[in-house]
C-alpha cells in the first residue's frame, strides 16, 4: 500500500512539473504576443491568457504544496482579470473607461 502512495506522489509530482514548464513557455510566447501584437485587441487578450495562466500557476503550486490556501489566490487572480479584462475593453471601445454623463 505504500508503495503506490509513493508511486501516486512521484507521478503527481512529474504532472505538476510538466505543466510549470508548459505554462512558463506559454508565458514566454504570451509575453511576446504582448510586447509584439499586431493590434490592441491582441494585446488585450494576450494579458487576459496571462491571467489565466497565473491562476494555472497558484493551483498547480497548490497541488505541489499539498494546500488549500491558495485556492482563494486562485479566485482573486480569476477576478482581477476578469476586472482588467472589462476594463480594457470598454477603454478599447469607447476611449474612456469610466462614463461622466454630467447632464
Amino acid at each position: 500500500m505504500i508503495a503506490i502512495e509513493k508511486l501516486t506522489a512521484h507521478l503527481i509530482s512529474i504532472c505538476v512539473t510538466i505543466s510549470i514548464v508548459g505554462i512558463a513557455i506559454s508565458l514566454i510566447l504570451l509575453l511576446y504576443r504582448i510586447m509584439k501584437g499586431p493590434t490592441n485587441p491582441d494585446r488585450a487578450v494576450g494579458l487576459d491568457v496571462v491571467g489565466v495562466n497565473l491562476m494555472g500557476i497558484a493551483a498547480l503550486a497548490a497541488i505541489m504544496l499539498a494546500t488549500d490556501k491558495l485556492n482563494d489566490v486562485v479566485l482573486l487572480i480569476g477576478i482581477l482579470s476578469f476586472l482588467g479584462t472589462v476594463g480594457i475593453s470598454k477603454y478599447l471601445e469607447k476611449g474612456v473607461i469610466i462614463d461622466r454623463d454630467l447632464d
